[in-house]
């Protein structure tokens, strides 16, 4: 097993992150039982971004397939990172969504790398890699068993930010990673539909027990803002032995108020955006941080009210409420 780990790692854009790599995704690290390691292909600085894991059942309505690809693009539009299990159903369907929106998806699965479950996701995953980062803590050769996946359900949601249930029948997995998500502290979401659809049941049961309930991307963005801190404020300590020196501090921009001064990191992003919109990358290149880092204060700045999303990606500073 050793050595096809090895043969494995030595591919182009397989990495494996211990405990102890700084590479090692923040979130992931504060839930209670974190995995002692994960294997990842692709991008691995996607696991740092802010993300929004979105779930639900294997053999979703029409309705559901619809409510799952309007809600990603929204969300990858808003600068959320789509998290799922590349499952067939909704997850699929958040993952191609998010690619097709060109926003970043992360698929987290429950076997090795070196296979894809179902089959039939195999293009799709291929996809992933180029736009996004497949993950897991089971070694390549890992074939699918039924107890791997209640333990990957526990990597979505301690990856995110909250988990949205779209269609979940009473005995469905995706209840598993809502239990899961709410013990580890993050945000549950659920959509709620018709009495008649049994897919409906287990998002009702859902809300009943305390999930949010959702009818728009707004309802979630709210709910978001004290992880998303977290995420912010662990990016800000990785970052900050590569910061650019501080930028004429001693001059106070009037329009940061005593809410905005989390550090100098934020307001050399503050002196990249304009009133116009300007796409991510553009952002990047102009405040002279990270990718990771931008992703995440811009999502925290929009949830402050201090920036505002455009479609495509962009964001401006906010003309209002400043």
């Amino acid at each position: 097993m050793l050595e096809s780990d090895i043969n494995w790692l030595q591919q182009p854009g397989h990495h494996l992150l211990t405990w102890d790599d700084e590479r090692y995704p923040a979130l992931l690290r504060d839930i209670p039982s974190p995995p002692a390691a994960l294997y990842a292909d692709g991008a691995v600085e996607s696991l740092w971004l802010p993300q929004l894991a979105v779930v639900g059942s294997r053999n979703p309505t029409a309705g559901g397939v619809a409510n799952a690809r309007a809600f990603t693009l929204e969300l990858v539009q808003q600068g959320l990172t789509i998290t799922s299990g590349l499952a067939a159903g909704i997850d699929g369907t958040a993952h191609a969504a998010a690619v097709k929106a060109g926003g970043c998806t992360v698929a987290v699965t429950g076997t090795g790398l070196d296979r894809v479950y179902p089959a039939a996701n195999r293009q799709l995953a291929a996809v992933i890699r180029n736009h996004g980062v497949l993950v897991s803590e089971f070694p390549p050769g890992t074939s699918p068993q039924r107890s791997n996946f209640p333990s990957r359900n526990r990597i979505i949601s301690g990856l995110s930010l909250g988990v949205l249930v779209i269609e979940a029948g009473l005995n469905s997995g995706s209840l598993i990673t809502a239990r899961l998500a709410s013990e580890q502290g993050r945000e549950v979401f659920a959509l709620p539909g018709s009495i008649h659809n049994p897919m409906s049941k287990g998002c009702h049961r859902l809300i009943r027990d305390g999930a949010k309930l959702v009818e728009s991307v707004a309802d979630i963005l709210q709910e978001l803002a004290p992880l998303a801190g977290h995420l912010a404020q662990n990016l800000r300590a990785a970052t900050a032995p590569v910061q650019p020196p501080r930028l004429d501090m001693g001059l106070e921009d009037p329009q940061i108020d005593e809410n905005f001064k989390y550090g100098p990191e934020y307001r050399q992003l503050w002196r990249a955006l304009g009133h116009d919109p300007l796409p991510v990358d553009s952002i990047i290149r102009a405040s002279g941080l990270t990718a990771k880092a931008v992703s995440a204060m811009l999502l925290m700045l929009e949830l402050r009210g201090k920036v505002e999303a455009h479609p495509g990606g962009a964001f401006s500073r906010k003309t209002r409420g400043l």
